[in-house]
């Protein structure tokens, strides 16, 4: 498999060990500064794109694969404004685009603990839920795309709580989310459940990029042979 990697920072050195370990090749590489050479893309020398870029860039980056008929895979978060139109081309276009807000296997493990947890939580009106997540420095969105989608399975599954905030001054219906920037933290999430008589925790800690790498490389392998808008559930087949 050809895989053109866009965004080559650290994600994308990461995704590439990876990648070159399986098997596959690297067909190209963009980042700032060569984005232009994206007219040397087609179906015919990439069979897929993973995408780890920034969120300014990332909407047009989809479409410029998607004007060369490439399946993009892409993990960049803070664009999700535009998500009804990437869903638009999927379905009109006949287009091919995998999204995830954290390709790693544990994390999406944690997303269903974390779903069935509220669901249970729903009907104990004395436990209060939050949410800490700590990242590097460098992550740009605050709370991440992992931290919101912990935060909506909370809001979906608990009728009490409609809203989140990182403000420290909430209301009762309303999820406080603590998003701390330390170091070269890869991503630490925490739900806790608090009462007055004791505290329910759980809690998801990266040691590496690696686990988000192979999960967006599994990803590729897995878009390559279908097709439409997809998703970690439709790989993992939960």
């Amino acid at each position: 498999m050809n895989i053109a990697l866009i965004g080559y920072g650290k994600m994308g050195k990461a995704i590439e060990e990876i990648a070159l370990s399986r098997g596959h090749k690297i067909s190209f590489t963009f980042n700032k500064n060569n984005m232009s050479d994206f007219s040397k893309m087609n179906s015919q020398n990439t069979d897929v794109c993973i995408e780890f870029s920034a969120p300014s860039s990332a909407f047009d980056n989809y479409m410029a694969c998607f004007k060369a008929n490439i399946p993009v895979v892409s993990g960049t978060t803070g664009w999700l404004d535009k998500m009804d139109e990437v869903k638009r081309m999927c379905t009109d276009e006949n287009q091919t685009f995998f999204y995830a807000s954290n390709f790693s296997i544990g994390v999406n493990i944690f997303f269903k603990i974390n779903a069935f947890l509220a669901k249970i939580m729903d009907t104990h009106a004395e436990y209060t839920p939050s949410m800490t997540e700590i990242h590097h420095t460098q992550k740009l969105d605050s709370p991440s795309g992992t931290g919101l989608t912990l935060a909506n399975e909370i809001i979906s599954n608990i009728d009490r709580i409609s809203n989140w905030t990182e403000e420290t001054d909430y209301s009762n219906n309303t999820m406080h989310i603590e998003a701390l920037r330390q170091g070269t933290v890869p991503g630490t999430h925490i739900v806790k459940y608090d009462s007055d008589i004791d505290l329910i925790e759980i809690k998801h800690e990266a040691k590496s990029r690696k686990g988000f790498a192979l999960g967006a490389v599994l990803a590729a392998e897995f878009t390559v042979n279908n097709k439409g808008f997809l998703a970690m559930d439709d790989m993992m087949k939960f």
